[in-house]
């Protein structure tokens, strides 16, 4: 349990409360708090540390408690309402972003699947009980991470190294994992294991457990990137036995079929991000050009120009996804558009802070500068499992007729 759950240290944006009990509230805090999250952003990257600061303000919001039924005490938001309030943080801090991202996937996922499709891949009445044990301490503050990528096998599910077995007392897993944004500083992590065994079909039994924070979860200090240098994204290592309701749904296995009929919370929740890190760009640019007085260059003014439209073009594929997925999540079309937006996010943020930079010229080029933070955490949105080239793979299959989870010679998940 981290030092600032329920309680911790005063928000630097003042007394410790939850406000945001709607997502309209959540918006406008996000939007609030983003030129605070600015402000701090180029500290943190260049020590490479965890935005502590940005989370005691996001806490105090009660933004942690987004995606939480209202019962529960959250906001009760849909997918696109977080991605309207992703896009707004990232536009202070990507990095900040990227980890609340993390949070928001483990709560949004937990939250939106209907209790009759719990029920009928098996989940048990001590699910229910535990998931909304589970939200209702994120609307009160805890904070939750991923560790599901591990070297050497990335976010592809079927080839993990993690393993868990059952116990009298629980499940043990052990095994380490990589790319953990928020490694150390959250209260519990969404952990991806394999058990030991095959399925009755011979595929693998893929399980999510949320494994608390302490005895027998280690972080190793791994995380010195090109970009996105302050989620802390650090290693993990796991040797621990949880208890029976740790097991996300109650029920073994549901990792690999969750991964096909809720895409878009290990596929497009990441978009949103890349755009708010894309529309910064474009404003640190325009701002430059205007302190410089180089307006009234054509070059720089039309790469603004087309900046603008790409970041159009990418916002509203990221919101044309979510509202499918709000809509009908698990259809075709959903699916497409899901791909889609993770494909255009990456893709756009890496070309338009590119283009930015020309424009601004070498002097943006120094370490601190807004835009060259901004160059190098957009450049990894592309590369972001799944990246880009996985993507358009996904789309080419399903545009030649085929079906994109089953014909490829590697499986996705």
């Amino acid at each position: 349990m981290s030092d600032t759950e329920y309680g911790g240290p005063v928000p630097s944006g003042g007394a410790a409360r939850m406000t945001a009990t709607q997502p309209r509230e959540a918006l406008a805090a996000a939007r609030d708090l983003a030129s605070a999250l600015a402000r701090r952003a180029a500290a943190h990257d260049e020590a490479g540390v965890f935005p502590q600061a940005d989370f005691d303000d996001l806490r105090a919001a009660g933004l942690l408690g987004l995606m939480v039924p209202t019962r529960l005490g959250g906001a009760g938001a849909s997918f696109t309402e977080y991605t309207e309030v992703a896009v707004e943080l990232a536009t202070g801090s990507g990095a900040t972003a990227l980890i609340f991202n993390m949070h928001a996937s483990v709560t949004g996922a937990l939250a939106h699947v209907p209790d009759d499709v719990a029920r009928s891949l098996g989940a048990s009445d001590g699910y229910f009980a535990a998931r909304d044990r589970i939200l209702a301490d994120a609307a009160a503050g805890a904070l939750y991470a991923v560790a599901m990528s591990e070297r050497g096998a990335g976010s592809r599910l079927s080839r993990l190294a993690t393993r868990y077995e059952r116990r009298d007392d629980g499940f043990r897993i052990v095994g380490s994992k990589a790319f953990v944004s928020g490694a150390g500083h959250a209260d519990a992590y969404l952990v991806a294991a394999k058990a030991p065994e095959p399925g009755a079909d011979g595929g693998p039994i893929v399980s999510y457990f949320l494994v608390p924070a302490g005895a027998g979860v280690t972080v190793e200090p791994t995380w010195d990137a090109l970009g996105m240098r302050a989620t802390g994204s650090h290693d993990l290592h796991l040797d621990v036995t949880v208890p029976t309701d740790a097991l996300l749904g109650g029920v073994e296995g549901l990792t690999l079929p969750l991964a096909q009929v809720m895409p878009h919370w290990l596929v497009a929740s990441y978009a949103a991000v890349y755009v708010g890190v894309a529309r910064s760009a474009l404003e640190a640019a325009s701002r430059h050009l205007r302190d410089r007085g180089l307006t009234q260059l054509p070059a720089a003014r039309a790469r603004i120009g087309r900046a603008d439209a790409e970041v159009a073009a990418a916002r509203l594929a990221v919101a044309e996804a979510a509202r499918r997925v709000d809509a009908d999540p698990a259809a075709l079309d959903t699916r497409r558009w899901v791909w889609r937006a993770k494909l255009l996010a990456g893709d756009t943020a890496a070309r338009v802070t590119a283009s930015m930079v020309e424009a601004a010229g070498t002097s943006v080029t120094r370490r601190g500068h807004a835009l060259e933070r901004l160059f190098r955490d957009a450049r990894c949105g592309a590369l972001q499992p799944p990246p880009s080239d996985v993507c358009a793979d996904w789309l080419g299959v399903a545009g030649l007729g085929g079906d994109p989870e089953r014909d490829t010679a590697v499986p996705r998940w």
